[in-house]
């Protein structure tokens, strides 16, 4: 739940700070107040809504799953809001994008606009269906279990055997094609470095002339070789370090000599054309070692081809025995639902009829098949279609399918945000949804604007927002203040006895109950 929420600057909002508690959280408070903007700054807190505050800031007692978006969680956790030159959003002071902090919170908090049909899709009401047949029949879960394993198992066989039969009716040419790159590859057979050594031998093509030539220019030093020798010998020096330094440049030389004679018998134009190959293969595939690695996919891809026949029989044969499966558990999902859509109507209907709405029909019609089975379920209010119901029959219809839902909850639903939900409505209208809002509370925490005195005497909480001069406040209000409040909403600004009276009735009586 919110356990507080701070607000600084913002339209008429100066600074409020909050202290919430569970349940049922009403705000009343005169037309213009500032009712609506106090619950556009909660929902900015989340990402829900923008706002121009300084601050908005609530602290919720979730446990949040901030892994994936690497924000640390807390035992109390802080969302936050701040609007300078422009928004920033952050979770206990760690910085975070307004998607992420919307997309988090949605787990935990839902703000039911006009006209949201979410709680009306069907995977959401199959929920509820299930989870009241599961009651009655023990297997269901394991039947959901099988189903969608064994479905979701089907959708990727499918999908692969889908690719094979479209690389099969082009097989011939895809083969052609790998065959082809294959046989380029092959037919100028590159060795690994090869390029570099075929440059290396063109730098030395380049000056084997000048080589050659000074290669004979510098044997002359031999010729002079004795002299030096017989000079040392005169001079009474060891001439062994000359006698070894000799030999080095020979063995150099000679070495030399060898290496660029043997360059007469290279193919100059063969070693141009050889290197332009190599180039080219390098421009289409970067690198010899990539042409060779190309070729081997290809390889591996020619023998898929090959092999499509027998891989797509294996397939086919698999996608048979699992669509069997599926459609056989999908049918044992359909029983189920079948034996529990009575007693759903029926607790619907009695939902319905405490908000003094008609009768809906549901009914089940099958559907395409889906990861949750291949029914669906339609709800009609009195025969009619949601899409033409009026905003206030749609409102108290969803809340009659929250009702729903919250039997089989066994934990925290979060946190609902409504507009102004009896609007609009008669006396006992509003009254009934007042006490399905009460039962609701048991399972969300609810934050809720009203202008009539029956769901303003179900809260848990009342907080009145008012205005002092052109500057708006928010305070708590108890049990005195609470009936001034719906005595004014009652009656007007000229509160009379007769309808202090009335509230206090209706405070006692919510009390009582």
């Amino acid at each position: 739940m919110i356990e507080r929420f701070y607000l600084k600057d913002y339209l008429s909002f100066k600074e409020v700070e909050l202290e919430l508690s569970g349940g049922l959280v009403v705000f009343t408070g005169p037309s213009g107040s500032g009712k609506s903007i106090l619950m556009e700054s909660i929902l900015s807190s989340f990402g829900h809504s923008s706002c121009d505050a300084s601050l908005c800031e609530s602290s919720v007692a979730w446990e949040l799953d901030t892994e994936e978006y690497g924000i640390d969680s807390d035992d109390i956790n802080v969302f936050k809001h701040i609007k300078k030159d422009k928004s920033r959003y952050f979770i206990n002071n760690q910085s975070i994008s307004k998607k992420a902090i919307n997309e988090l919170s949605l787990n935990y908090l839902r703000h039911l606009s006009l006209r949201d049909f979410s709680d009306f899709e069907n995977e959401k009401l199959l929920l509820i269906l299930d989870a009241r047949a599961s009651v009655k029949n023990q297997e269901l879960h394991k039947v959901k279990s099988e189903y969608k394993e064994a479905f979701l198992e089907y959708k990727r066989i499918k999908k692969e055997l889908s690719v094979i039969e479209d690389e099969q009716k082009k097989v011939v040419e895809l083969k052609e094609f790998a065959s082809y790159e294959i046989k380029k590859i092959e037919t100028i057979n590159p060795k690994i470095s090869e390029d570099i050594e075929l440059l290396e031998i063109k730098k030395e093509l380049s000056k084997k002339e000048k080589v050659l030539k000074s290669l004979l220019q510098a044997d002359a030093i031999f010729e002079h070789e004795h002299a030096v020798f017989s000079a040392l010998d005169l001079l009474d020096i060891d001439g062994s370090f000359f006698s070894d330094a000799m030999n080095e440049l020979r063995a150099f030389l000679e070495s030399a000599q060898e290496r660029f004679s043997m360059l007469e018998e290279v193919d100059v134009e063969e070693v141009l054309n050889r290197i332009e190959e190599l180039g080219e293969l390098k421009r289409r595939y970067g690198s010899i070692e990539e042409a060779l690695a190309y070729k081997q996919e290809k390889i591996l891809e020619l023998q898929k081809y090959e092999n499509i026949e027998f891989t797509k029989g294996d397939l086919e044969a698999r996608v048979k025995e699992l669509d069997k499966k599926v459609l056989d558990l999908a049918s044992k999902l359909s029983l189920a639902r079948y034996a529990e859509l009575d007693s759903f109507g029926k607790d619907l209907n009695r939902y319905l009829k405490e908000l003094y709405l008609r009768d809906a029909i549901v009914e089940i019609k099958e559907s395409e098949l889906s990861v949750y089975g291949k029914d669906e379920i339609t709800i009609k209010l009195n025969g009619t279609d949601l899409q033409k119901i009026s905003t206030g029959e749609f409102n108290r219809l969803r809340l009659a399918i929250l009702a729903l839902k919250s039997e089989i909850m066994s934990k925290d639903g979060g946190v609902l945000m409504l507009d102004e939900i009896d609007a609009n409505l008669s006396g006992e209208e509003s009254m009934s949804v007042a006490k399905v809002l009460k039962q609701l509370s048991k399972h969300f925490q609810i934050f809720v604007i009203s202008h009539q005195p029956q769901l303003t005497s179900m809260g848990d909480q009342h907080f009145l927002v008012y205005k002092d001069g052109d500057e708006s406040h928010v305070r708590e209000l108890d049990f005195d203040s609470r009936v001034e409040e719906i005595a004014r909403i009652i009656s007007g600004e000229s509160i009379t006895q007769e309808a202090r009276g009335f509230a206090k009735e209706l405070l006692n009586l919510q009390v009582r109950e």
